[in-house]
């Protein structure tokens, strides 16, 4: 068969909506500054999709910053990989002041955080090894994984007692290969918001011999008594061998790091493929990134506006009777009962009625029967936008209970 008729005919579970849903629910476009209400469609909405946690995307001062190193260093600057030509002292600069900040002796810079995710595993690992992962694996990590020659071993999440089977079969397999074991585990859960339970995977390390490598994406900037993580939320930094953060989410720009000793990162600089064959880092999100982890790290104004809204969005539906399920982050989920056409009315509604836009997940994301409405407090919402939200959520949810949006299917959606 030929490879173009073949995928033609495959689009997917997601991708056999795409004639009803694409440019609504699917690849929409938000317009406008960044902020709590920006343009969908024409009208304004208030937003609640965007991973720009502290409220970094849009604040002046990185704006000026971005603005400065842009005219300073135009974007081609530097040309190359850094391994060649791409090297320069504020890369050093900023992995160095990374590391300080998350605790670790140094770090690396990965150029994008699913890209460089996948390359670190593959880095990481030879056909001898074992890995040990949550079964609720980002896809980056999955990806990673799927580069593993040798053996892995799959745990339901969060469930440490079924991980400490995993890990006695993974040891019986390295006693014999001679090889190692590497747990991969996240800070924050990005669709649940739940915590990996770091502690009770760090207290193993004393039964078992194995490294441990915590995808914070969610975390960075977020979690702990000065943002550095999930790992400093619960008192494990030195426990943690390999620490992942992206600069996608607090920070509000691109690219990631990773940060561990000075020796595994001196191995990792010399054998990321993702690196070592793509060019660095232009020197705008550089300097740009060094004035975010500047401002991260100088004071606690953003986060505690950004946790002053998570509580008071989270008390507020738990108070109306809605289930959150287990998150212990700003990431706030509103779990639903229905299929894909009440999840897609769902959102019809919602931004059509009440101007909110949010996520929505659904079947095959999360399992059948289930809606996700994913909601991302930011530093810029308000307590007023809160307000709206619960009142809007709680009619959204007395509809719901009426079987109101059982009827029919997608939501058709005129697109120009």
């Amino acid at each position: 068969m030929d490879i173009f008729e073949k995928v033609l005919n495959r689009f997917g579970p997601i991708g056999k909506y795409r004639d009803q849903g694409e440019g609504y629910y699917f690849f929409p476009k938000l317009e406008g500054e960044l902020s709590n209400k920006m343009m969908f469609m024409g009208k304004e909405r208030l937003v609640w999709s965007l991973n720009n946690y502290l409220g970094l995307g849009n604040h002046p001062e990185v704006r000026k910053a971005d603005a400065e190193a842009a005219k300073e260093w135009g974007l081609a600057y530097p040309m190359g990989a850094r391994m060649m030509s791409g090297h320069t002292k504020y890369h050093e600069q900023l992995e160095q002041e990374l590391a300080d900040y998350v605790g670790r002796e140094t770090s690396f810079l990965l150029n994008y955080g699913y890209q460089g995710m996948v390359s670190v595993i593959d880095a990481m690992v030879d056909r001898k090894d074992v890995i040990v992962y949550d079964s609720e694996a980002h896809a980056c990590i999955l990806d990673g994984m799927r580069l593993h020659i040798g053996k892995r071993f799959v745990y339901p999440h969060n469930d440490i007692a079924n991980f400490e089977k995993q890990l006695s079969r993974a040891k019986k397999i390295t006693d014999q290969s001679g090889g190692g074991i590497l747990v991969i585990t996240e800070g924050v859960y990005g669709m649940s918001g739940g915590l990996g339970d770091l502690k009770a995977i760090c207290k193993l390390k004393e039964k078992f011999e194995f490294r441990l490598l915590v995808d914070d994406a969610h975390g960075f900037g977020t979690m702990g008594p000065t943002g550095a993580g999930t790992d400093e939320h619960f008192g494990v930094q030195d426990q943690v061998d390999l620490y992942f953060g992206t600069f996608a989410k607090a920070m509000a720009g691109i690219g990631g790091f990773i940060a561990s000793n000075k020796e595994i990162i001196r191995y990792l600089k010399y054998n990321l493929r993702s690196q070592i064959y793509a060019k660095a880092l232009p020197m705008p999100m550089v300097i740009g990134a060094l004035k975010r982890l500047d401002m991260i790290r100088s004071g606690s104004e953003q986060r505690d506006k950004l946790w002053t809204i998570v509580n008071a969005l989270q008390k507020g539906l738990r108070d109306k009777g809605f289930n959150l399920g287990d998150t212990g982050s700003p990431v706030t989920p509103v779990i639903l009962a229905g299929g894909v056409p009440e999840a897609t009315q769902i959102t019809f509604d919602l931004r059509e009625k009440y101007n909110i836009f949010c996520s929505i997940v659904a079947y095959p994301v999360v399992p059948k029967g289930v809606i996700l409405l994913r909601l991302i407090p930011t530093a810029v919402h308000t307590l007023e936008d809160v307000d709206y939200t619960i009142k809007a959520f709680s009619d959204i949810k007395e509809k719901l209970d009426k079987g109101e949006y059982s009827e029919g299917g997608m939501k058709g959606v005129v697109v120009e």
